[in-house]
């Protein structure tokens, strides 16, 4: 798979994905989405590849839709234009979220926007200390609503930081992004790169199915009682027990040595 509008790179395991237009602070254009969209739905049926990085080239991650590219075009669309629009850039969403493989955000500089919808998306994200992130929607005029944002960003900051980030529109800094829950990590840039790997060769090393049913059910339980959610737990955990990688770990465990999952 060579895309057109990013680079991609596929090593050990690991695709990485670089949004590549750093003299525009990786804006998103129309052919970005597509592309991403369906590119991201590709990567389901890669085989040898078990984690997903994406990252942006130069001093920022993604800055959101090009202003020349995307918002200048939106004003001269109708009703119908306009909501065909929203709902693609839902559906790279949607593909990221039901890729069974983990997707770590390697967040580099800036990330604002369409960036930090497509960074909260993400299973992980580790950050550089320069990596100020803004869901910067109400700026322009629209709603904090948009790309998952006010679905997935409360079950990460908790309703009130939620609520604060998403109706002000203000930049957070890494280190207090750190502290509120939405990085998992911040660390120098220089280090970031090294940083990314360890924790994508980390995943990569554990077993596949097993992180797999972990992504779908804290998917699926979202919408769940308590009830049914532990009867989903115990159905998904009965079918990881039948795989060879849980025979593998009690060897491994008995021969004192690191398990080799499949």
């Amino acid at each position: 798979m060579k895309p057109k509008s990013f680079l991609y790179e596929q090593r050990d395991g690991i695709g990485t994905i670089t949004l590549n237009r750093p003299e525009r602070l990786n804006a998103i254009t129309f052919e970005v989405y597509h592309e991403l969209t369906d590119f991201i739905a590709q990567l389901r049926d890669e085989k040898d590849m078990r984690v997903v990085v994406i990252t942006g080239a130069g001093r920022a991650f993604c800055s959101g839709g090009d202003v020349r590219d995307i918002i200048g075009a939106l004003t001269g669309r109708d009703a119908e234009g306009l909501l065909e629009f929203t709902r693609l850039t839902c559906e790279l969403i949607t593909n990221m979220r039901a890729l069974p493989k983990p997707i770590i955000a390697s967040l580099n500089g800036t990330v604002a926007g369409a960036g930090a919808c497509i960074a909260l998306a993400s299973d992980i994200r580790i950050a550089a200390e320069e990596a100020k992130i803004a869901f910067i929607f109400v700026k322009v005029g629209l709603a904090g609503t948009d790309m998952g944002a006010t679905y997935l960003l409360p079950r990460v900051v908790g309703l009130a930081k939620a609520t604060e980030l998403l109706m002000t529109g203000d930049f957070v800094e890494a280190g207090e992004a750190g502290r509120i829950g939405l990085y998992n990590r911040v660390v120098p840039r220089e280090q970031l790169e090294g940083a990314t790997r360890e924790f994508a060769e980390k995943l990569a090393r554990g077993p596949s199915l097993g992180i797999a049913k972990t992504k779908e059910m804290l998917n699926r339980e979202m919408h769940m009682g308590f009830d049914s959610a532990l009867e989903a737990e115990a159905v998904a955990q009965a079918l990881c027990m039948q795989t060879p990688d849980f025979k593998e770990a009690h060897a491994a465990f008995l021969e004192k040595r690191p398990a080799k999952f499949e």
